[in-house]
């Protein structure tokens, strides 16, 4: 790596460096009877209200406090009719923003079927190294089909 010298960088002029502040902005809220999430099924349950009958994939993570009780719910990605691109740093990014102690993430297959891709199990692993990394374990990661739903954890993939 070359280090630029006093000369190489007069030749440059100043960079302007933007000077920023990061918050959540809440945009609406649902009631959760429930309170906390305990199992896959109660996932499936807050999920599917933003899951069932779309059209186009919905990618969805729901950060959970100390309790495993929801404090946000961020719609993280739209993708096609079949697909939905996903990285780590977006799903992250409103956990932190949370405070989340956990993370819950879900998505819908519009055809019906609930049975995981192969994208969707890479994509799983990818964000359980993540969330060690940073902290911020991932639960579960559920797909939900038409009435019906896969947890990846029961599946074994988490």
């Amino acid at each position: 790596m070359e280090i630029l010298n006093v000369e190489k960088s007069k030749k440059f002029p100043a960079k302007r460096v933007n000077i920023v502040s990061i918050k959540l902005v809440k945009e609406s809220s649902v009631l959760y009877k429930e309170r906390c999430i305990r199992s896959p099924k109660d996932g499936y349950q807050l999920l599917k209200q933003f899951l069932a009958e779309r059209d186009r994939e919905h990618f969805i993570v729901v950060s959970l406090d100390t309790k495993n009780q929801p404090v946000s719910i961020n719609v993280c990605h739209i993708g096609s009719l079949n697909a939905s691109i996903v990285h780590p740093r977006e799903v992250m990014k409103s956990a932190i923003l949370s405070n989340a102690a956990s993370i819950i993430v879900g998505h819908n297959h519009p055809s019906g079927k609930a049975e995981p891709s192969r994208e969707d199990i890479e994509v799983t692993k990818r964000l359980v190294e993540a969330g060690k990394i940073i902290g911020i374990e991932v639960l579960d990661h559920i797909i939900v089909g038409d009435e019906t739903f896969t947890s990846l954890k029961e599946k074994g993939y988490i």
